[in-house]
């Protein structure tokens, strides 16, 4: 039997090419949970939000944290639900504006 595609979202694929444009930081967790790890980085470097944290569990899983004002979410979540986070729409708009202004001309 031949295999149906699983349809893509075109909600979350829009939340994806928007966080592309997010700063993004790699770490490792080493001993600790990934969130954890992700939070102490934070701190630590003082990241401010908005950010996408890539936190290596092990050779074969990464996590994808996303930094906002609000705290720190799965990036699932948020590419499926960007239109909550503030952070973005104003990125959002920057992009709309651009793409906007190059027609023109």
């Amino acid at each position: 039997m031949a295999r149906r595609r699983k349809r893509k979202s075109r909600r979350r694929l829009e939340g994806r090419r928007i966080l592309e444009s997010v700063p993004q930081y790699s770490i490792e967790s080493g001993s600790e949970k990934p969130v954890t790890a992700a939070r102490n980085f934070i701190h630590s470097e003082g990241i401010a939000p908005p950010a996408l944290l890539l936190v290596k569990r092990n050779e074969h899983t990464t996590d994808r944290y996303f930094w906002a004002e609000k705290g720190l979410f799965g990036a699932q979540y948020v590419e499926e639900n960007h239109f909550l986070f503030p952070s973005l729409r104003v990125e959002e708009d920057e992009d709309e504006v651009m793409s906007l202004s190059t027609v023109g001309h």
